[in-house]
């Protein structure tokens, strides 16, 4: 349970009647743990507001990621906060499916390696600090704005799959690619991709050969690439394609495996997940709820990263949840909710916009993008920018008109 904040507000610590029969009715009530729901947590309780957080597994729990931390997701982590660093990567191996493999190596650090059930958990456990509090075990059947669970018009009822009801003047969904939020919001969808991961233990002198380095390759589908990611004694393996090439993709994983001399090992976890990109006209709100990270479908389409979209999308999910709090009439809160779209759509839009086109250049010519990474230099110390923090996609293609040009005369071949 959370204590009093800084400035002495209490918050309650439950979410049933007060004491004289008036119901608890929280702030802002987010939905989901992850990198995306905890940001949001954190950034509205800041703010002194009351905010629950939500959660229906029991923390830690383990999440199926790669868990690479680039520059933009350190920018967007709390105040103070320490990444559980598993290793600090400063160079690359890339290979075209097992072939024409070459290492590129940096004097910085291009990114770390974190295991998510431990990140995830510091990050819940920075809003605490801040001042929401946590509910696990509690899992979220639906919202409702309208109707008899909801008082007036300025609170949204959350309704649990016990039945009971949590009410709250704004409510951010980031409950995951699969969200139920998302699907009262309306998210509309337009890139489903199969991720294959395995978590393999190895013996220290595997692991003292993948120390400080990573390994893409760009696979055998169109639009496709693997990883080996190390964390210590374990390897974070995974491949990742389009939706509807479930086999193709298992398979590119087996092969993948095989081909590192890895097959000998037997995997701690073995998981899938699919990863979700919202269109352009997808929504970002409903009334007196938001939606951030994967439930609202930001994610980087040619990478497929999600970290820093849901630590950026987060945090201004909580910031404009606080405003839609405060708002006194259905006016006013969409007025935030637009304010709160609009935010997103002049960041990770137009990232998202670039990466769009960066996928299926891609998928068109991943020889092409090989042999920029690991022959021409500025395409190298483009990467090397971009996952340092220094700069991001959409930077490079609007402030160098040369990026600019050679990707719009790519567009047209």
């Amino acid at each position: 349970m959370s204590s009093d904040n800084a400035t002495g507000d209490s918050r309650p610590e439950h979410t049933g009647p007060e004491p004289g029969g008036e119901p608890t009715v929280w702030d802002v009530v987010v939905v989901g743990a992850g990198p995306a729901g905890a940001s949001a947590a954190h950034a509205a309780a800041c703010t002194g507001r009351r905010v629950l957080l939500l959660e229906k597994a029991e923390l830690p729990r383990y999440k199926t990621c790669g868990g690479g931390i680039i520059g933009p997701s350190r920018d967007a982590l709390p105040p103070g906060f320490e990444l559980p660093l598993r290793d600090r990567v400063q160079a690359v191996t890339f290979s075209m499916n097992g072939r024409l493999t070459r290492t590129r190596r940096s004097r910085q650090m291009l990114f770390g390696l974190i295991n998510r059930p431990e990140f995830d958990a510091g990050l819940v456990e920075a809003a605490q600090r801040a001042g929401a509090e946590l509910r696990t075990g509690t899992a979220v059947s639906r919202v409702e704005q309208h109707g008899p669970a909801v008082p007036d018009r300025r609170t949204v009822a959350v309704v649990l799959t016990t039945g009971e009801t949590v009410l709250a003047r704004a409510v951010v969904g980031a409950d995951g690619s699969a969200s139920r939020i998302g699907a009262h919001v309306g998210v509309k969808l337009d890139q489903v991709d199969l991720g294959l991961e395995a978590e393999i233990p190895v013996p220290p002198s595997v692991a003292e050969d993948w120390a400080g380095r990573v390994l893409i390759d760009w696979g055998p589908l169109p639009g496709s690439y693997g990883w080996v990611f190390p964390k210590g004694d374990t390897l974070t393996v995974g491949v990742i394609s389009a939706r509807g090439e479930g086999e193709a993709t298992k398979r590119y994983l087996e092969d993948f495996v095989a081909r590192l001399g890895l097959a000998g090992f037997e995997p701690s976890v073995s998981s899938g997940h699919l990863t979700r990109c919202r269109s352009d006209d997808s929504p970002l709100s409903r009334g007196r709820v938001l939606v951030c990270g994967d439930a609202a479908g930001l994610l980087e389409p040619w990478t497929r990263e999600g970290i820093s979209y849901a630590l950026r999308s987060g945090r201004l999910a909580g910031e404009w949840a606080v405003r839609i709090a405060e708002a006194q009439d259905a006016v006013d809160a969409r007025r935030q909710a637009l304010n709160y779209a609009f935010a997103i759509k002049a960041g990770l839009g137009v990232e998202m916009a670039v990466g769009r086109r960066m996928l299926t250049l891609f998928e068109q010519r991943p020889r092409m993008f090989h042999v920029a990474l690991t022959t021409f230099r500025p395409a190298w110390n483009a990467f090397v920018r971009i996952t340092s923090g220094a700069t991001t996609l959409g930077e490079i293609v609007r402030d160098h008109p040369l990026a600019g040009r050679v990707l719009s005369g790519l567009d047209r071949a």
